[in-house]
């Protein structure tokens, strides 16, 4: 099945060559002669749009057009929908993010591009897919899931098919694969993003996803040069430091990005992290670091391809430079894309007055302008800039590039700890079964509420399933009344979902909450009922989960994580992950209880 989704892929997407043509070649020295100052200017800027229904007669539309025209912006960044919320939150369950529409972000994007003189060049960030982003599209398992796979294979069919669908809706430049070592159990805004923390094997995962993702000519990029892994900041609202001597970055940061340089990746993007290691001066994270970004990304590791910034929105940028400041400083230690700018016209008339001043000079302007525009041309969009409206249903989505998706979190799923083998659960379909949905705190599940998989799953299983959602903000009357009811059941799943998501400042299962499972785990040890707990999201949280006789990773949460989950429960699939980061003496990288599916399951089960 999946041998026809890239034969369709091979036959409907534009290859993006790493060497150009002669007449690729002539259209980037004519337009570069061309181009106005303030056009070359507004090359190196991109803004955010989003991926709902934007009607060509809307404010939002018109804000955009106005950037292509007026400061000549070379890109925009495709984002999902943010859906409006009050000023102040009223209520915990409002916010979170929402997904957009691929025939609505192609259409849009089509409407852009014929709005500008020059095409523009497109990004996104599909981390785990266009899923993320776009309802419909193919959602897979996060990063630490395919190391826990151990496969390069696998991941390289996945960015083949991330590849094929970005391009059906228009988008050229992935902002992926996360070559980050994730070696902090404190990391708030890297851990399941990354492949995990031995620096050669997430080397290899990257390699495999800049191979498939260019083979169907969608763009790679490597980040967040030179690595956020051991880092316990999240950047989003502060400025990581990263302390280490260079020596210890060879060793253990830097691996991946060389891979990732030497598969051929495009792009890479930098931190807004400080390396004092590398550059002493004060204030200075690598986005406005010349010996980041010029001397150890260009010079002495030979990337010739497009550097970008992170975000130009986020907090820990904020809180040391102005915009206007930002802007200047990461173009001239040698940025060539500034992402997401808060404002478009602030940033182009920040860089026009540097270079009035002599802060910035037309030659920098040139280096960055040419690699942006060969970028386009190696993409052919000098050539095709729009979109076939009517291929969008065929390329996005689909059963079978779900199946590869299905694969990979399967094949996951780890079991570190099964202290009285329940694992397959085998209770009778009569067992009376408890059902307790763990939440960190039960705001901002906006893409899909946790436990609508896993509930159902398991109530088709046992019909005496008595299901029960407990979060942070549970009373601790009724945290008691769930631990008096314990003894009453034949046997415990939790669904236990610890969420690291950038911005929030929150990685951890409230004390309470622990609490409650330690104890649970120690009764039904006392017992012998079976009692499994399934982690969803941050792995790190088994270590707070010693009481617990049964431990099952899925690295992830959402509907894909929990079918993959259950399945494995159940004994439906085997179970074969392993560990891509240590946990714990108990728990090192490459840990995992091999289990073998079951065989002449029942009906029903």
């Amino acid at each position: 099945m999946f041998t026809a989704i890239l034969a369709l892929a091979c036959a409907v997407a534009p290859r993006a060559q790493s060497t150009l043509d002669r007449e690729a070649e002539r259209w980037v020295s004519r337009t570069l002669r061309q181009m106005s100052i303030d056009e070359k200017i507004g090359q190196l800027l991109t803004v955010g749009i989003e991926s709902d229904f934007t009607p060509t007669d809307s404010e939002a539309f018109e804000r955009a057009v106005r950037a292509i025209r007026e400061q000549h912006i070379g890109g925009v960044v495709l984002f999902g929908v943010t859906p409006p919320s009050p000023g102040a939150l009223l209520n915990s369950t409002y916010g979170g993010p929402a997904l957009g529409q691929p025939l609505s972000a192609a259409s849009t994007l089509n409407r852009l591009q014929s709005a500008a003189r020059i095409p523009l060049l497109v990004a996104a960030d599909f981390e785990f897919g266009l899923g993320m982003r776009l309802a419909g599209a193919t959602t897979f398992p996060r990063a630490m899931a395919f190391g826990a796979a151990g496969d390069p294979a696998l991941v390289e069919d996945a960015a083949r098919i991330t590849a094929r669908e970005g391009r059906a809706i228009g988008v050229h430049l992935n902002l992926s694969p996360v070559s980050d070592v994730n070696n902090n159990a404190r990391n708030p805004v890297i851990n399941t993003r990354s492949f995990g923390e031995a620096s050669d094997r997430v080397a290899r995962m990257v390699s495999a996803y800049v191979r498939g993702l260019q083979s169907q000519g969608m763009l790679a990029t490597l980040k967040h040069f030179p690595g956020h892994g051991d880092t316990d900041v999240d950047s989003h609202l502060g400025l990581p430091l990263v302390p280490h001597a260079r020596a210890r970055l060879d060793e253990i940061e830097l691996p991946p990005f060389r891979a990732g340089i030497a598969a051929g990746a495009a792009a890479v993007m930098t931190s807004h992290i400080l390396l004092p290691g590398l550059d002493p001066q004060p204030d200075t994270p690598a986005t406005f670091s010349a010996p980041v970004t010029t001397m150890l990304l260009r010079e002495e590791l030979g990337f010739h391809g497009l550097v970008l910034t992170d975000s130009m929105k986020m907090q820990g940028l904020a809180k040391i430079a102005s915009p206007r400041e930002a802007v200047v400083r990461a173009i001239l230690a040698g940025h060539d894309l500034l992402i997401d700018l808060p404002d478009a016209e602030d940033a182009f008339f920040a860089v026009a007055a540097g270079i009035d001043r002599g802060d910035i000079s037309l030659e920098r302007i040139d280096q960055s302008v040419t690699r942006i525009l060969r970028a386009k041309a190696r993409l052919g969009l000098h050539q095709q800039r729009s979109v076939n409206l009517d291929t969008v249903a065929e390329q996005v989505g689909g059963r079978a590039a779900r199946a590869v998706a299905a694969q990979a979190g399967e094949r996951s799923i780890t079991l570190i700890r099964d202290e009285r083998s329940s694992v397959p659960l085998t209770v009778p379909a009569t067992a009376s079964v408890l059902y307790l949905s763990v939440l960190d705190y039960p705001g901002g599940w906006g893409i899909a509420a946790p436990g609508r998989v896993l509930v159902p799953s398991l109530r088709a299983r046992w019909p005496q399933l008595t299901a029960i959602e407990l979060t942070d903000r549970t009373p601790a009357a009724d945290l008691d009344a769930v631990r008096a009811s314990l003894d009453t059941y034949d046997a415990i799943v939790v669904g236990v979902f610890v969420r690291t998501t950038s911005g929030s400042g929150r990685m951890d299962l409230p004390a309470p909450l622990a609490r409650l499972l330690n104890d649970a785990g120690t009764r039904a040890t006392e017992r012998e009922v079976p009692m499994v707990a399934l982690l969803f999201g941050n792995p790190y949280t088994a270590t707070f989960l010693p009481g617990v006789p049964s431990l099952m990773l899925a690295y992830d949460y959402y509907d894909l994580a929990e079918q993959s989950a259950v399945r494995a429960l159940v004994g439906e699939r085997a179970i074969g992950g392993r560990l891509p980061v240590s946990l714990s003496p108990e728990f090192p990288v490459g840990h995992g209880l091999a289990r073998a599916a079951l065989a002449g399951l029942p009906a029903g089960r």
